[in-house]
């Protein structure tokens, strides 16, 4: 075999020449063609833009067109805020009537006259026993809860500074009377400790449990240092002395007011707030409307309200949630400005409303929190107050032939030093106090709880001087020591339902909605119905809590207090942003939205979506269906909207998109307003059932949207 029969045949310089030429071809015509493509697929995505940009204009056009027309029809229903608001007026000048007319001797605790009249009188009273302090003490607690309320209720534009300072007054002189009251009946109860002796240790063990406190007093009788540590079995409240004291004429007091006293009260709103809109924009300031040039105040008899202004120029020009735009002349541009001028009276927004939208910007340095020092913005006290008190027990009344005798000394109530106050034991160290404590079941603590006492210099609660603390989650129990004896409560983060992870708007009758929402810990339910609301349940690891607090019909403002003190915390302060991870959202965006949601919620349902977190700060997403049956509502039967409170549309994605678009859906076009977008697609009972929605039901739904404000806190 020949070594070069198997090999490959060799080509010849011309036949290379020719493969690379035609190599060379068929790329430049892969080349041409890949270009002709490329200009190809540009001039369709270009003629494709200019189609989908032209359509936009003409669809912007045309929703300008048709604004002022809309911002009309809108303003007819915006209306049930101002009859709600003078619903509201009424419901309070009617309440002092019939308050003035039942003359039963209790006071208002409005007129300065009648509660200073009301607390001297009192003042005057000596000697009264435990028994009737508590009686009369819940009555101070319904004055104190009408004039908090009145700070809550009442819109910020109707409440002079005078007003409030005298409220506040009031408050605090009745907080402080109250707790005089008890002092002096517990003084007047160890005077006779010896007749509340137990039989078993000699010593006097006294329980009162009312629906407002629990108060146990131990008297030291014997001095027999074997009964140092003593449990109070109905209250399930303890503690452990040290052994000199267990020694001593000494005498242990546990009140627990399930009420919480000693925290400085709630700041309230001023009367105008700003928020800073995106850096590109002009800054919005939302401000009842407090007019102070002279062609406003001529207008001085409207009623006034939130209103967002647009500074611009060192100029303002109140848009009043709507677009300042001008439109072209003609009959469209009249019913804008007729609409404008009906909008300055629209918000029936109340003090607890206000606080939530007001960022502290007003405060001039950053307030420092000291080491151990409780910071009141991020966290809440829980479940009342503890006063621990270790008292000197009085000389008892001795019986000598047939006579009572005893020693009458005009000291008051004295407390017992411990750790004794002397210069030479400064420095010395000493035994602890054991303390153990039963936690109120109407209180829901979701993490171990910190325990703060009360430092009266500073005003302040502090975590030192408590140690080894140890929680039972299921007794609902806990016990620590400490060094001296304190003022106690528990402390929990304020924040630990927010974000809330989902929220749902749902119709479920004639002027009835279900608003849920769901935290890391809780489902919480609450029913609306009419210009009252309830909380349906709270259900926490599958069983429901606060059963004292289900069932019953309240105010909205009572019903966000009462779940704040019971630990349910779903109502964001001016402060929560610092704590809180927040979407943030224009004012102008979530203000107008909370109340067109509220409008139409009769007979739509609205819902949390995960696109809002994608849409920016101008815009808010949110999933809405027409709803006008008692069911639960399908997946498929959301639609998403996208709102800035000047311009809404219906959305091409859904929730389970890939990728968030404002790409408009198919079929649809923009609107002013949300109840015209809805209205494209909604049906005649819909719309027919939203026109006929009571105002008072309306503004309830906003109440709580904006004291809870899903669409940032979410």
């Amino acid at each position: 075999m020949s070594g070069g029969s198997g090999g490959k045949k060799k080509l010849s310089k011309a036949e290379r020449l020719r493969l690379q030429k035609e190599e060379e071809d068929r790329r430049l015509i892969e080349e041409e063609e890949a270009r002709l493509r490329a200009e190809q697929e540009e001039a369709e995505r270009l003629e494709k833009e200019r189609i989908v940009r032209e359509e936009r204009e003409r669809l912007e056009a045309k929703d300008q067109e048709r604004r002022g027309t809309e911002l009309a029809e809108l303003h007819s229903l915006e209306e049930n805020f101002l009859w709600a608001r003078q619903w509201k007026a009424d419901y309070r000048a009617h309440a002092k009537w019939e308050h003035y007319m039942q003359c039963d001797g209790s006071p208002d605790p409005a007129v300065p006259q009648e509660i200073n009249t009301f607390m001297s009188l009192w003042q005057e009273n000596k000697n009264e026993d435990i028994e009737f302090v508590i009686k009369k003490g819940n009555q101070v607690l319904n004055l104190i809860e009408k004039l908090n309320f009145l700070l809550l209720d009442t819109p910020p534009n109707e409440l002079m500074e005078e007003v409030i300072v005298q409220y506040q007054e009031s408050i605090l002189e009745l907080q402080s009377l109250l707790h005089q009251k008890y002092n002096e009946a517990t003084e007047h109860l160890l005077k006779k400790a010896s007749t509340f002796a137990d039989s078993d240790s000699g010593n006097m063990d006294v329980v009162i449990k009312d629906k407002n406190i629990t108060f146990c007093i131990w008297g030291n009788l014997k001095k027999n240092a074997r009964f140092k540590n003593h449990m109070f079995c109905d209250a399930e409240n303890g503690f452990d002395l040290p052994k000199t004291v267990a020694t001593s004429d000494v005498a242990v007091r546990i009140l627990h007011t399930h009420y919480d006293h000693i925290s400085p009260l709630q700041r309230i709103p001023k009367q105008h707030l700003k928020m800073q809109a995106l850096e590109s924009k002009p800054e919005l300031t939302v401000l009842y409307d407090m007019k102070e040039e002279k062609e406003e105040e001529q207008k001085s008899g409207e009623d006034s309200d939130l209103v967002i202004e647009k500074e611009s120029d060192g100029r303002k020009s109140t848009i009043s949630f709507k677009d300042s735009t001008k439109v072209d002349p003609g009959e469209n541009e009249k019913l804008e400005e007729e609409s404008d001028k009906k909008s300055e009276n629209v918000s029936t927004i109340s003090g607890v409303q206000v606080a939530p939208l007001q960022v502290a910007t007003d405060e001039k340095e950053e307030e420092i929190i000291g080491e151990n020092v409780v910071d009141l913005h991020q966290f809440t006290p829980v479940g009342g107050v503890y006063f621990i008190d270790a008292l000197k027990l009085p000389l008892q009344a001795k019986q000598i032939r047939g006579w009572t005798m005893v020693e009458l000394l005009d000291v008051g109530l004295e407390t017992y030093p411990y750790p004794p106050e002397s210069e030479e034991t400064e420095d010395a160290i000493y035994p602890h106090i054991g303390v153990t404590l039963k936690l109120l079941d109407s209180v829901i603590f979701f993490e171990e709880p910190m325990v703060a006492r009360w430092d009266s210099a500073g005003k302040q609660w502090r975590t030192d001087g408590i140690s080894d603390i140890k929680y039972k989650m299921k007794e609902k129990q806990i016990s620590f020591e400490m060094d001296a004896f304190y003022t106690i409560t528990l402390i929990q983060d304020a924040h630990l339902n927010m974000p809330y992870q989902s929220w749902e708007l749902r119709p479920n009758g004639t002027d009835e909605l279900l608003f849920t929402i769901v935290t890391a810990f809780a489902e919480v339910q609450m029913q609306i119905k009419d210009n009252q609301c309830m909380l349906s349940s709270v259900i926490m690891d599958g069983s429901e809590q606060l059963s004292h607090l289900t069932g019953k019909w309240t105010s909205p403002i009572d019903l966000t207090v009462a779940l704040k003190k019971a630990g349910v915390n779903i109502f964001p302060s001016d402060y929560s942003y610092k704590y809180v991870c927040v979407n943030k959202k224009t004012l102008l965006a979530e203000v107008t939205s909370y109340q067109q949601m509220a409008l139409v919620a009769s007979a739509f349902a609205f819902s949390w979506s995960k696109w809002n977190l994608a849409s920016g700060q101008d815009q808010v997403v949110f999933k809405v269906s027409e709803h006008l049956k008692t069911d639960a509502i399908k997946d498929e039967d959301w639609s998403l909207y996208m709102f800035n409170g000047q311009r809404a549309q219906r959305l091409k994605i859904s929730e389970t998109s890939e990728a968030f678009s404002e790409d408009l859906a198919e079929n649809t076009e923009f609107h002013s307003t949300l109840y015209h977008l809805l209205k494209d697609f909604a049906s005649e009972g819909a719309i027919e059932k939203v026109k006929k929605a009571s105002c008072l039901f309306i503004d309830a739904i906003y109440q709580l949207l904006i004291a809870t404000r899903v669409l940032t806190y979410s």
